[in-house]
C-alpha cells in the first residue's frame, strides 16, 4: 500500500524533526540511526518520512485503519496534532503501546518544534508490498 497523500497545502519546512531508528537498515538500508530533517505545519510525520527515505510501515495507506505506523514521540507531542478518538482506538492495537505513542500518520505539525520521533525497530510489516 502507499501512502494516500492529502490535498492540503504543507507549509514551509521550517520545524526541526529528528527521527531516531532503532532498525535504520531496515528503514532506510542504511545504517544512519539519526535523521534530522525539517517538516512544514500541516505535514504529517509519516509524510516526511516517507519524502526523506524513512520507509515506516503504513499498511493502510496513511488514513487511520491500521497501527502499522506506530511511533514513539519522545519530544514535541504540543507541536502536532492531539489524536483523535480513531486514533486511539487504532493506536491500542498496536504492539509496544506506550504513553507517548502515535500513528504517524495522523500526527500533523502544528508547532514550531523541535519534535523527537522513535520508530521501533519490531514496527515492521511482516506482508511488505513492493513499489511499482
Amino acid at each position: 500500500m502507499h501512502l494516500k497523500r492529502d490535498d492540503h497545502v504543507h507549509g514551509p519546512p521550517i520545524v526541526p524533526v529528528i527521527f531516531v531508528l532503532e532498525d535504520a537498515e531496515g528503514l532506510t538500508g542504511t545504517s544512519q540511526k539519526k535523521w534530522e530533517l525539517m517538516g512544514g505545519e500541516g505535514e504529517s510525520l509519516l509524510e516526511l518520512a516517507m519524502d526523506n527515505g524513512i520507509n515506516i510501515e503504513h499498511a493502510c495507506g496513511g488514513v487511520c485503519a491500521c497501527s502499522t505506523c506506530h511511533i514513539h514521540i519522545e519530544t514535541g507531542m504540543r507541536e502536532v496534532t492531539a489524536a483523535t478518538e480513531a486514533e486511539e482506538d487504532r493506536v491500542e492495537e498496536a504492539p509496544g503501546l506506550q504513553r507517548n505513542s502515535r500513528l504517524a500518520c495522523q500526527c500533523e505539525i502544528v508547532g514550531k518544534g523541535p519534535i523527537t520521533i522513535r520508530v521501533p525497530a519490531w514496527n515492521r510489516n511482516a506482508v511488505k508490498e513492493v513499489p511499482h
